[in-house]
């Protein structure tokens, strides 16, 4: 099995163009018409609904906490836990499940830590958190482009795997199946904003719990509902045998495995189109609900993609069907899931899960999209190149950006179309955990933190993340074609992380400034707003 994928997006070994795959059933194409007309009508609904920055960026915090946690659900449940955590559990067993742990753990974090500041600080995006006692300029331009580094990566792992995926569902080329994405994506954030955004990653999040549930039930079924059966049956039909009930193979390294699990559990709390959620819901008591419904929701679809996993080996493995001649399974190895589907529903299932997928990859791109278009409009349009913006020109500036950031989208998925791009997500988890983590939480946390500390400390952990990636086996090896990495571990979130809060500290206690000072003075007034929601108004606001 070729190297995971850190994040929201596909594993590598996803088919390419030319790959083989199922044939076009007129059940998959009926559910994908039905599944884009439905949103596209949603667009039109919420167009009409979408007149100022706050119901474009945040609906106007109208989202109740059980639908934002459908909606961060939706956002969570990407294309990379559907079928990349099922393709390995298919192809690891049990030691798959790492990186579903690894994901879920990170939820606690923002239950605890974050939401309910986030909430009672924040206005659009987590750029007006850090910058609620700071100097607008640095900290907006440093958020900036920290969360567009991490949207544009995360923006090409998603462009280059619905491609592969829709190529290999629906035979189109993967050309025309970037176009159909980017197009459909500018429509929704470009018409209907977080409103459009919203509905469209309930709807998919509904669409994949209820047809995961019913993989899940069909793959107990037939092992009499019993999991020893199960068990027993991918054991007898794997190539390991009993070793897939064994963990260790995958992470083996003490370093490594304390990297993954630093990257997946901050990085899930940096995550900006994660992070803008919580400016949707009307106050801190429906964040805290959010957080709590999205933490179930994502941890009951965990479980239900082991047991997909261990169904995929014990009722796929072996089948004729759907393997080609030499062995290797049709679509690519991240398709068991998807044949499973066809296993026990046929067509008409399959039809429904090919909708799933299309709609995982349109929820997650619409999100990063957003996030993106709100970084230049909001963050530096606004509040630093022009900041007597109306509301009309920051929503004009922000539609423009989501226009460039599609076509930019569908441009990078056809260059980056053969490449490994494993590497990209994790960097953005990476970048996440060291970069816009330290400098979100600190400023919420600690009193001492400036802003010098911010930006520089901030900044380094980017830094040192991208350099010590492109250094690693991910890039240098695998990528670049060198025989030895100069770095030895493909995620270096240890060390990115441990920089980046070492330097926020460092900065912060040697600034002796007068600025310095009176940030320090105003951590009380913004300690009160945090925990309360009522006080003077910070200066981002």
């Amino acid at each position: 099995m070729k190297r995971c994928m850190i994040g929201v997006g596909l594993l590598p070994g996803m088919a390419h163009a030319g790959d083989a795959g199922n044939p076009v059933s007129p059940s998959s194409i009926l559910m994908f018409l039905l599944f884009v007309a439905a949103t596209l009508w949603i667009t039109y609904w919420a167009a009409r609904r979408t007149n100022s920055t706050r119901s474009f960026y945040t609906a106007n915090g109208g989202i109740t906490g059980f639908q934002n946690g459908l909606a961060i659900a939706g956002d969570y449940m990407s294309a990379a836990s559907f079928l990349g955590i099922t393709a390995l559990v298919y192809t690891r067993g049990y030691d798959g499940l790492i990186y579903a742990i690894g994901f879920l753990v990170g939820w606690p974090v923002i239950l605890f830590l974050m939401s309910e500041r986030l909430r009672n600080l924040g206005r659009f995006t987590f750029a007006d958190v850090a910058a609620y006692r700071f100097q607008q300029t640095p900290i907006r331009v440093f958020s900036a482009v920290a969360g567009i580094a991490i949207v544009l990566l995360y923006l090409i792992a998603q462009m280059v795997g619905a491609g592969a995926l829709i190529q290999t569902l629906f035979g189109i080329s993967f050309e025309v199946a970037l176009l159909i994405v980017g197009v459909l994506i500018i429509a929704y954030v470009t018409f209907g904003g977080m409103l459009a955004t919203t509905w469209v990653q309930i709807i998919k999040a509904v669409m994949l719990l209820s047809g995961a549930s019913f993989m899940a039930a069909g793959v107990m079924w037939l092992s009499g509902f019993s999991f020893e059966t199960l068990f027993q049956s991918a054991i007898d039909k794997h190539p390991k045998g009993a070793d897939i009930m064994t963990v260790g193979g995958l992470v083996s390294d003490p370093v490594s495995a304390i990297s993954l699990g630093i990257a997946l559990m901050f990085g899930t709390a940096g995550l900006p189109h994660i992070l803008m959620r919580f400016f949707t819901v009307p106050d801190a008591k429906e964040a805290r609900k959010s957080v709590f419904y999205a933490t179930g929701f994502i941890g009951y679809f965990y479980i239900l993609t082991f047991i997909i996993g261990m169904g995929a080996v014990a009722f796929i493995l072996g089948n004729p069907e759907y393997f080609n001649a030499d062995g290797s399974m049709r679509g690519g190895d991240n398709m068991p899931a998807v044949h499973l589907a066809h296993a026990l529903g046929g067509d008409l299932f399959l039809g429904f899960i090919s909708a799933v997928a299309f709609a995982t990859i349109l929820a997650v791109v619409a999100g990063l999209t957003l996030a993106g278009a709100a970084s230049i409009s909001h963050d530096l349009y606004a509040n630093v190149i022009n900041r007597h913006a109306t509301d009309q020109q920051e929503v004009r500036v922000s539609r423009y950006a989501t226009i460039v950031l599609g076509m930019l989208a569908i441009l990078l998925g056809i260059v980056f179309q053969h490449q490994n791009i494993a590497f990209m997500v994790g960097l953005a988890f990476t970048i996440a955990a060291s970069a816009t983590f330290p400098v979100l939480l600190l400023s919420m946390s600690w009193s001492g933190m400036t802003t010098r500390g911010a930006v520089w400390g901030g900044s380094l952990g980017l830094v040192v993340a991208v350099v010590m990636v492109v250094l690693g086996p991910a890039v240098w090896v695998q990528v670049m074609g060198f025989e030895q990495a100069v770095v030895p571990y493909s995620n270096p979130a240890l060390f990115s992380v441990t920089t980046a809060f070492g330097s926020i500290w460092l900065f912060s206690v040697t600034d002796r400034s007068e600025r310095a000072q009176a940030e320090r003075s105003a951590y009380a007034a913004q300690f009160i707003r945090s925990q309360t929601g009522i006080g003077a108004e910070g200066a981002s606001h």
